[in-house]
């Protein structure tokens, strides 16, 4: 299993970038993980990972708290299934990337950055690894 963050838009603001950075570095002890900006129209995330399932941030997508979205990656490694994440630009997400999603995730109703947005995400990513492996992080 591996753990993929694709964020569409350079980040304003290099600080939160390098703290999305640092725990996507930490969930690196527990699985192969990676962040990463890309450009829509030059990847497709469906042609690049065909077996991924497929999770992307949306306003209108589903709330859950940090014990439901570990048990996602629980299932996932059970699975031998990776696991890709995609948070939009200023735009939002790409025409027809809501139709094909395995799953649209809200981080809550509150409007933010998408810099900060991808802190959070990569923050949850490792409670998720540490709460699955009894670390202590989670307390």
């Amino acid at each position: 299993m591996k753990v993929f963050l694709y964020f569409i838009g350079k980040p304003k603001d290099t600080h939160a970038n390098a703290m999305a950075e640092d725990f996507m570095a930490r969930t690196s002890r527990f699985t192969k993980a990676e962040m990463r900006e890309i450009r829509p129209d030059r990847l497709d995330l469906w042609g690049k990972h065909p077996a991924g399932r497929k999770i992307l941030l949306d306003p209108a997508g589903r709330e859950m708290d940090s014990q439901a979205f570990a048990a996602i990656f629980s299932e996932a490694e059970m699975q031998g299934r990776d696991l890709i994440f995609a948070v939009g630009g200023h735009d939002g997400l790409p025409a027809g990337w809501r139709e094909r999603a395995d799953l649209l995730l809200s981080l809550g109703r509150l409007t933010m950055p998408h810099e900060l947005a991808r802190v959070i995400l990569a923050e949850q990513i490792y409670r998720a690894f540490t709460m699955l492996r009894g670390h202590p992080y989670p307390r």
